[in-house]
This record gives C-alpha cells, structure tokens and sequence, in this order.
C-alpha cells in the first residue's frame, strides 16, 4: 500500500465516543421524560441487501474442507438467548469522523469510516474499517455535478452536509454515506454518529484524559513515543491517532491504542463523577440519531462486555491496489484506492452475520489467506 491509500484520518475514537456519551446519558436519562426522543434526524429508509457468500461451508464441511477459499462462510445454526440490557439481537452503526476542527457541521469530509456491528446477545462490538479513498457510486450527486455520479467515498459525507446538501434529507452526511455504503457494499446501517476533531478533544478532557500502553520498542517506533504507559489529555490523543510515520497500517495501529486507552478508562467507576461535563459536550457537539434509551443500553452493554470482545479489524491489505483517475469535478487525475467490490461486499456479509473476523486460521486451506485474516485484527490488551 502507498501514501494514496490513506485508509484513515483518525479524528476520533468512534465506539469508544458512542459508548463514553452512553455512560453519561444512560445516568441523565431517568430524570429526562424524552428518553425515547431521537436525539437527531433518523436515517432514511435503506433496502436491506443480502449479498451471496462467494464461497459457503456449513459446520458438517469444516472438518473435510480442501479447496482454497478466500472468504469461507459458515451458516448460523443454534438458538440464540435471549439479547442483553433490553436492546435488540444486533446493531450496525455507522460512525463517521469530521476533518473539522470547529464546532459546526456544515461542511467537512468523512475522513473516518468505520461500521460497527453491536451484538447485544453475545455480547461483542466488531468495528469494520472503510478506506476513505475508495472510489464509489454516490447516490444523488450527479444532478449537482454534471452527471457525475462517482467520488471518493469520503465525498459521501461532504455533499450530505448543510454547506453542499447534494441531497436534500435531515439526516445529511451521515444519511448519504449510509446509503453510499449500502449501494456499493450491501451495508446495512441502523443508526449513525458523526464527530469532528474538536470534540474529540473535548471527550478525552472530559473524561480526564486517557491511559495508552506503548508495549514494545516496533509500536513505540510507530507511535513517537518510548515504551511504557503514557497519559494523554484530548490533543495528545488526537495527535497520537493521526500519527503515519510508519504508514497507514500502522497509524489504525495507533488509532487502536487510543481506543483501548478509552475503552479502559469506562470501566473505572470515578468517571461516572465527569458525567455532567461529558452530557454538556455531547448535546452540543455530537450528530446522532440514537434516542438516550439506546445510548443506555449501549452503557449497560459495555460494563457487561469483556475487553477480548471489542474488536478492530480492517479489510486484508492485498486485497487494494494504488491508481488514479480522472476526476472532473477537480479536473484532474486523483489518487484513489482500487478494489474488488463483489470481494469486499463479501467480506461485508460476513462482517454484518457474525462470521468474519475468523476465531482462528483453521478455518481455511491457504496459510496466506489466515495471515491475512489474523492480521486485518486488533483486540485490546
């Protein structure tokens, strides 16, 4: 991969975000009547798509399988118990990062994309990483630009947002890179979070900064920082999830730590104390269309969920390649990131059924193909 394949701008600590205002609104909203009330604009209608696996095993092939697969799929069988803190089976949340520093949200690129499946039966969150140079089909736009019909996925959030609003829908960037995401993907969205830079910062402050583990002298390489533990205030953090001196693979690395800095800083019972401070921020700065019931359940959620269970992964690297091509809109050739989208849609299905990241390489014949299953995860120590 190459500099034109920026995956990520990490601006933010996207599950870490919802889960840290869940915390704070899961103890308002006993005193608030609108516990129910969307916090913002719902997204819209999205199809449901159901892609065809590439390839499907069922648990009776496993033992006896012999062909390389890319993408082995299991089929689900037993009965599943009943879901936890009263939320429903399964979740997908869309969670979008601003390239804005300010407080508003007019205009500013998705420069962070992640999906996030929350199983409340198990219960797990898996965060599936979009890389934001994909060049995709973006609905509603080509009236807006002469017929042109394609961008980088990133361009989803801008043109949805109150400054361009290419399509005219309440719920703007978050609604439109939603669908963007369902067209080109088959993702199946339920409700979105979008932040900007600036209050990233004001979470980690809230919270009274974080703690990040650098564990060995390769991560302490790509982080800029010596190996030990670090505690870092709001721009701290932020510089450290944005730090790609050692690549973009290794700067969702670095994305991570701060995720598990925050992910362990939930578990301390003193933060309930920076509650007040947290609902101020998030009721001014945060784009959501959860209603402060659902934040609560994803509160109850994670002080149930062990660490081992909140897990990063990213599509296989091989699987993109590095070209440009000819934008009108800037009127020049544009760095994008190629791939195979029946591949990666794939991928998706699996993602959003549970079935992918795999427990273990065993599942398949190829030691290349659980490499880089094994390495397109990330779990918190």
């Amino acid at each position: 991969m190459t500099k034109s394949q920026r995956a990520v701008i990490a601006v933010l600590s996207l599950v870490a975000v919802s889960l840290v205002a869940a915390l704070g609104i899961y103890a308002y909203q006993t005193l608030s009547p609108m516990a129910r009330t969307p916090l913002g604009p719902a997204l819209p209608l999205i199809p449901t798509q159901t892609v065809p696996p590439l390839w499907t095993l069922t648990p009776a092939d496993l033992s006896s399988a012999s062909t390389p697969m890319l993408a082995p799929t299991i089929l689900p069988t037993a009965t599943q118990p009943a879901p936890l803190c009263g939320g429903p089976p399964l979740m997908n949340v869309l969670v979008i990062g601003a390239d804005v520093r300010g407080d508003n949200y007019l205009y500013g690129l998705g420069d962070a994309i992640r999906l996030v499946r929350v199983d409340f039966v198990t219960p797990k969150v898996s965060v599936l990483e979009f890389p934001r140079d994909l060049w995709v089909e973006i609905p509603h736009i080509s009236e807006h630009l002469n017929g042109q019909d394609h961008e980088k996925l990133n361009q989803a959030y801008l043109y949805g947002q109150p400054g361009f609003k290419y399509w005219d829908d309440p719920s703007g960037g978050p609604g439109l890179t939603a669908l963007t995401l369902n067209l080109n993907f088959g993702a199946n969205v339920d409700h979105y979070i979008a932040v900007n830079m600036r209050t990233f910062e004001h979470v980690i402050d809230a919270m009274g900064g974080i703690e990040v583990n650098i564990p060995d002298k390769e991560t302490a390489r790509m982080s800029d920082l010596a190996v030990g533990v670090h505690k870092l205030n709001g721009a701290q953090a932020l510089k450290l999830a944005r730090n790609r001196t050692s690549g973009i693979f290794k700067r969702a690395d670095n994305q991570n730590l701060v995720l598990c800095g925050v992910r362990k800083k939930l578990t301390n019972p003193a933060i309930i104390a920076k509650v007040p401070a947290m609902i101020q921020t998030f009721q001014d700065n945060i784009r959501t269309d959860f209603t402060p019931e659902q934040l609560g359940q994803l509160a109850c959620l994670a002080s149930q969920m062990p660490k081992e269970n909140i897990v990063f992964s990213s599509f296989p690297e091989e699987l993109f390649t590095s070209t440009r091509v000819y934008d009108p809109v800037f009127d020049k050739r544009v760095s994008i990131v190629d791939a195979d989208f029946n591949i990666l849609s794939d991928y998706v299905a699996r993602f959003q059924a549970g079935l992918w990241p795999l427990p273990s390489a065993k599942l398949t014949d190829s030691p290349a193909e659980a490499d880089a299953d094994e390495n397109s995860v990330f779990t918190c120590e």
